[in-house]
């Protein structure tokens, strides 16, 4: 079986400007495992490849979705599987890259046998206070709970969700799948950098985004009725301009949140990388600042 290649880490390590120029060495596609790069017109402040990168290079599952729309787990997953079939049986060799690693994983080796989602038991869920359901979250499941960030609204519907409906807790059906067994013959990368060039890099990658205009991509976002889905956890770079834009704050403090979150975000993704597939195999720990460009290729080819 041809492997797939995984390229993942922390924001700002080089992913995709590492993918795009293996994927023009090996004859590849690319694959987008970034839970934000799914939604529609919102380019910036998450950093899609440009337009003509993607002409060049085929790319997928990017703009699959609207703002205000659930994209799941299991629908990346079953999308991601379609586009791979589909590269390799012309021949190509998928690159799947991003850094949400529970799509790497629920693609890598499988979701669990939790219950499928019961639309309206949702829909009453999501009209409750976050605070509220958290709180309920911790009397059913405390072990799930403390894995996730307390506003993160859209994982705390889904494990009360489970609980509804299994009357067991969201915790019990991840830890029995045990995501052990590989679905595809694959070798990943996870890239890395040293503490103080990635906090750098961070920094920088902000002032560009506001150089090319996430004000004005969160205020067109806004207009078109947007404004509830960018107050979300996961929203970083899209929620700290809301109290800008409501009054509360200047852009610079804006900004100044903008990247302190993201840097908490990458710290948290540092150590999430290195618990989840530090110990499984088929995983290469790559520190970009001890090696260049060709050096991985070769590596990796």
């Amino acid at each position: 079986m041809d492997k797939i290649v995984v390229i993942t880490g922390a924001t700002a390590t080089g992913k995709t400007d590492l993918a795009i120029k293996l994927a023009e060495m090996i004859n590849g596609e690319i694959i987008s495992a970034d839970s934000m790069m799914v939604y529609k017109y919102m380019d910036i402040g998450t950093a899609k490849p440009p337009k003509d990168i993607r002409k060049k290079i085929s790319h997928y599952i990017i703009d699959v979705v609207k703002p205000s729309e659930i994209f799941s787990v299991k629908d990346f997953v079953e999308l991601a599987d379609r586009h791979i079939k589909d590269i390799k049986a012309r021949g190509k060799t998928p690159i799947i890259v991003g850094g949400t690693w529970l799509y790497i994983q629920a693609l890598l080796y499988g979701l669990s046998d939790a219950p499928k989602g019961d639309w309206a038991l949702r829909k009453k869920l999501y009209e409750r206070d976050t605070e509220e359901l958290y709180e309920e979250l911790k009397k059913v499941d405390l072990e799930y709970s403390k894995k996730i960030n307390r506003n993160d609204k859209r994982r705390i519907v889904r494990a009360l969700e489970v609980f509804y409906l299994s009357g067991k807790p969201f915790s019990y059906f991840q830890n029995k799948h045990g995501f052990k067994e590989e679905r595809y013959s694959f070798i990943g990368f996870v890239l890395e950098r040293n503490r103080e060039d990635l906090m750098k890099a961070i920094e920088n990658r902000v002032d560009k985004m506001f150089s090319e205009g996430l004000v004005d991509e969160v205020k067109f976002l806004i207009d078109m009725g947007y404004k509830n889905f960018l107050t979300s956890s996961q929203a970083i770079g899209y929620k700290e301009l809301i109290p800008f834009f409501d009054g509360y704050i200047s852009l610079n403090e804006a900004k100044e949140n903008i990247i302190k979150n993201t840097k908490k975000f990458a710290k948290k993704q540092i150590k999430t990388f290195r618990s989840k597939f530090g110990k499984k195999n088929n995983w290469n720990f790559v520190n970009i600042n001890d090696k260049n460009f060709i050096e991985i290729f070769e590596k990796i080819i």
